[in-house]
């Protein structure tokens, strides 16, 4: 995921360097603990910047789940995995970049979106509607991928490259939780290896058709 930076209060206007702080802040303390003071120190603005953007700590956690879907977008959309030609090694391929990019401290791999629907499903509506957005979103980046493939293997299965695509997110939302849990980034690496194999038994039976010939 992008990686957290430290803030430089000359740079970027006010708005911007506090999602940034809310991308950073919160993945490290969660959404409950992090507090209005946390976000302004951390973006080197006041709080009056603070209450001028935003009215609330609510209404920055649903905008720092809308900036999260947007700049993750970008960094997806230049991954090196769309460059292969079969569908499948491009649905093999994102396992392989989701999983070169747990590395470092928690904070720097782990998902801001995950980590506050997890608080927040109940108490906080309007951030819970924005990380589901954010989540169901990437998600859908994966579908065409998954039915280009079944579709060059000619595979008929009791399954959705929808419900696919989602399944692939629930694995990496629950590798996260394994490593916060754990304190061990290794664990989420062996979540993501096993996703792989997964998809791979899924398809391994279906010869794609360019291979057949």
């Amino acid at each position: 995921m992008p990686r957290p930076t430290k803030q430089d209060p000359e740079r970027g206007d006010a708005r911007t360097r506090l999602l940034e702080a809310a991308r950073d802040v919160i993945r490290t303390k969660g959404f409950a603990a992090t507090t209005v003071s946390d976000l302004c120190d951390s973006a080197g603005v006041t709080s009056g910047a603070f209450f001028h953007n935003f009215k609330s700590k609510e209404a920055l956690g649903a905008a720092a789940a809308d900036y999260w879907a947007e700049t993750t977008s970008e960094f997806f959309r230049s991954a090196p995995y769309h460059a292969h030609k079969d569908p499948l090694d491009r649905v093999l391929g994102y396992i392989d970049f989701r999983g070169a990019i747990i590395d470092g401290d928690l904070a720097e791999f782990t998902c801001l979106v995950g980590t506050m629907a997890q608080e927040v499903y109940r108490t906080y509506p309007g951030i819970r509607d924005a990380c589901a957005a954010s989540i169901l979103g990437h998600a859908a980046t994966l579908e065409t991928d998954i039915a280009e493939a079944m579709s060059a293997r000619n595979l008929q299965a009791d399954w959705t490259p929808a419900s696919l695509a989602l399944h692939t997110q629930a694995v990496l939302q629950g590798a996260f939780i394994l490593a916060k849990a754990t304190g061990d980034r290794e664990v989420a690496l062996d979540s993501v290896n096993h996703l792989r194999r997964y998809v791979e038994l899924l398809f391994q039976a279906a010869p794609s058709r360019c291979e057949a010939r």
